[in-house]
């Protein structure tokens, strides 16, 4: 994603600057950098809210076996992981028994589960999407994924390939009409991704931006009842609140106006990217439809995706919490399964 100032947002940025001198907006970057200190003095244990709490396992199915989740009243169930390719074997054969066993499982445990569709990875190895897509009919199927740095990182599915997006629909309304009102809800992955013009020539961030909203539409429509969600955290080609072309902002209006619940991954209450995207975006709107927001490995501990243990370290679950609930305003949380902070910080403040 871009992440630099062009020239021309640099000069505004500067003009922006210069005629707001002495006023809050000196800074627009930072208007919410220190928020989290109104919840410093949040404490364990958490207090009373609506919010339906879930346990977020990735693809890691066989992880709920016997899990504490399901002696804990407070928690609603698990956000499991599944992938595309997994969903569909074959053009248009759909094997959805993975969903079904831990649908029945966590049912006899008096459990909910929450589906996430996955169609990008963060694996050189693995492509997320059935074979018979990965061919000239749908130009290849997946695009690579780059870091800033240039490295190949993943895959994802070319959300923005109208002939990619029909097999999506198709598959979602194959979900749905297996799962609808059974599941507590389905939810996409995170809209960030590495490619730009550049590294694919098919792309760009209004056939992204569209396509995203084609996908939200067939996911309405094959799931009337349960909860659908898309994790929109950035958007290729803007960085705000500098650069803002209303791609992010868009999709959170257009998730308004069709029923579908926005969320992101990362809650990272410090970090100035977080603030200026899904979170802003989360506490400046007035939604009807679900908000939710992921506490994903590393966010125990202030950080991101890391798996690094820091046993002298301050519980901040009260916190997180705290800042989800008030100035969020979110409806569901996916606490990651994370050791040994999930059993240490989470399961003792509940």
């Amino acid at each position: 994603m871009t992440r630099f100032l062009t020239p021309v947002a640099l000069l505004a940025a500067g003009m922006l600057l210069g005629s707001t001198t002495g006023h809050a907006w000196d800074k627009p970057s930072e208007r919410y950098l220190d928020v989290h200190k109104t919840y410093s003095g949040a404490s364990c244990p958490l207090e009373a809210d609506q919010i339906a709490h879930f346990v977020y396992f990735a693809r890691d199915r066989d992880a709920i076996h016997d899990h504490p989740l399901l002696k804990n009243e407070r928690l609603a169930g698990a956000q499991i992981m599944y992938s595309w390719r997994q969903l569909e074997p074959a053009r248009g054969r759909y094997d959805f028994s993975a969903i079904q066993d831990d649908l029945v499982y966590l049912a006899a445990h008096g459990k909910k589960l929450f589906v996430q569709l996955q169609d990008a990875s963060f694996s050189q190895a693995f492509k997320p999407v059935p074979n018979y897509l990965l061919t000239l009919q749908f130009d290849g199927g997946v695009s690579p994924q780059f870091t800033d740095e240039g490295r190949l990182e993943g895959w994802v599915a070319k959300r923005w390939n109208s002939a990619v997006q029909d097999r999506f629909a198709a598959l979602l309304a194959a979900l749905g009409a297996e799962f609808d009102g059974e599941i507590e809800g389905l939810n996409l992955q995170e809209t960030a991704i590495g490619i730009t013009a550049r590294t694919d020539a098919s792309f760009s961030p209004e056939k992204y931006a569209h396509g995203l909203k084609v996908n939200l539409r067939a996911l309405k429509s094959a799931f009337p009842t349960s909860t659908v969600m898309q994790y929109a955290n950035f958007m290729p080609g803007e960085w705000l609140p500098w650069e803002n072309k209303g791609y992010l902002r868009g999709l959170y209006d257009f998730g308004e106006e069709t029923g579908v619940g926005l969320g992101a991954p990362d809650l990272i209450y410090t970090r100035k990217g977080q603030l200026n995207h899904a979170l802003a975006m989360m506490h400046e709107g007035n939604y009807t439809t679900p908000l939710g927001i992921a506490v994903q490995d590393g966010n125990y501990i202030g950080t991101t995706n890391t798996l690094k243990v820091v046993d002298d370290h301050e519980n901040i679950v009260p916190v997180l919490h705290a800042f989800a609930k008030d100035f969020l305003k979110v409806d569901y949380m996916f606490w990651g399964n994370q050791k040994p902070y999930f059993e240490q910080d989470l399961l003792s403040c509940l």
